[in-house]
């Protein structure tokens, strides 16, 4: 069974952003998914800025969730935001709303045609607020996934870099970084791979 929730302030559901949504939004929006679905042996994928997500979820809900995998995703430090993990600064005059970025060029434009009309801007507090683990040793099984078609900058790499050093269960994919769009089957290979790599 797989269960996509759809994280305030983004989506479908953007009109419940505002400038107090955050990260710890997000997570509680996750948790509230898993209460309401009672849901247990979690396999649990967070793609992007949804690696914060994902690993906050996981801290809070340690009994649920079996393993973590990360697609192409950031792996947060504990005590720190997104944008400190990328050395950027806040714009103190910026907008509490942040466009996405570019689709991956590598797009069917029947593809990007579907995702332009349902992507929206995502509240500047997600990649603001800082993500405090509770004990990250006792995080559940990690793995990621390296989507190898790399934007010019590049913002995984810092990332990936440390689940390799961290002798996580690695895998790497000839995809962008949307890889459920560009390449499904690929992921969806992939994903099943690490799960049984991981219980053998």
């Amino acid at each position: 069974m797989l269960f996509v929730p759809t994280m305030s302030g983004v989506g479908d559901r953007a009109e419940l952003g505002t400038p107090t949504t955050s990260l710890d939004t997000h997570i509680q929006d996750v948790l509230a998914v898993i209460d309401a679905e009672n849901l247990t042996d979690i396999t649990l994928i967070g793609h992007s800025y949804g690696g914060f997500v994902a690993t906050g979820v996981a801290d809070r809900a340690r009994d649920r969730i079996l393993r973590l995998i990360y697609l192409d995703a950031f792996v947060p430090e504990n005590g720190k935001s997104l944008y400190e993990l990328l050395g950027r600064p806040v714009d103190p005059n910026a907008d509490w709303r942040v466009p996405p970025r570019p689709i991956p060029p590598d797009t069917s434009e029947a593809d990007a045609r579907w995702i332009a009309e349902k992507r929206t801007a995502q509240p500047l507090g997600c990649f603001t607020a800082k993500l405090i683990v509770g004990n990250e040793a006792a995080l559940p099984p990690r793995s990621y996934i390296r989507c190898t078609r790399v934007a010019p900058d590049d913002p995984m790499r810092t990332s990936m870099q440390r689940a390799r050093q961290s002798g996580w269960i690695y895998r790497e994919i000839d995809a962008s970084h949307s890889p459920h769009i560009t390449a499904p089957d690929l992921l969806a290979t992939t994903i099943m791979d690490i799960v049984s790599t991981d219980i053998r």
